[in-house]
């Protein structure tokens, strides 16, 4: 149990301080991730930018993944998906719905900025957890586009299936704890808040600001 995703960044940061000093490119998948990505970025003296990338909901459920979908619309269809009524013309309805939410999310988290470059550097990506694996696999596949010389994923809990997925797709995966009984990823927290916009927003902007370089160098 972490108190807080903090917490969970905080050990993160220290499971991979082998990278720091190595400039690495931090990628946050909004929005809960980017706190715990921006703590990361300072402690391993990098850089922090965001993967935009969403879930497939199940019919009825809403919480829980089919799949997901990168911003060029390449959709990762989880293999349980047609057995919890996932038709294909549902799965193309929502791709369409997700798609139009990452447009959105593109012009509101950094309007008129080009993406940092990725290629050739260490590229971690964080969440806060993996519970169907769906979304983080379709970040990677995004980032692994970018040509990076090393990607790893990095989250505080993870379903053990879903890690042994996720391995398939990074050449590192750094998940602090793999607990058996996994239902969903808040329940490995005390606090587990949702964030907003402006939150992911105001982070982004803190990242930018000249203090922010300042620590990443000192």
């Amino acid at each position: 149990m972490f108190t807080d995703r903090t917490e969970a960044a905080g050990l993160l940061a220290e499971a991979l301080s082998h990278y720091r000093g190595q400039n690495p490119l931090v990628l946050a998948i909004p929005r809960g991730a980017v706190g715990m990505a921006a703590l990361i970025a300072r402690r391993l003296q990098g850089d922090l930018d965001l993967v935009l990338v969403r879930k497939l909901h199940a019919p009825g459920a809403p919480e829980f993944a089919i799949g997901a979908v990168d911003e060029s619309g390449w959709l990762y269809l989880s293999s349980h998906a047609s057995s919890v009524g996932a038709t294909p013309d549902y799965v193309e309805e929502q791709k369409a719905l997700q798609m139009q939410e990452l447009a959105r999310r593109r012009q509101l988290y950094t309007p008129g900025r080009l993406r940092k470059d990725a290629q050739g550097r260490v590229v971690i990506v964080v969440d806060d957890g993996l519970a169907t694996g769906a979304t983080m696999i379709a970040a990677l596949h995004s980032v692994r586009q970018r040509h990076p010389a090393r990607l790893v994923c990095a989250v505080p809990v993870g379903a053990p299936e879903s890690v042994r997925l996720v391995q398939e797709h990074a050449d590192e995966v750094v998940c602090l704890d793999t607990p058996r009984r996994f239902s969903a990823v808040g329940q490995f927290y005390g606090s587990f808040p949702q964030l907003e916009d402006d939150e992911v927003i105001a982070l982004l902007r803190s990242a930018e600001s000249p203090a922010a370089g300042e620590n990443r160098t000192a």
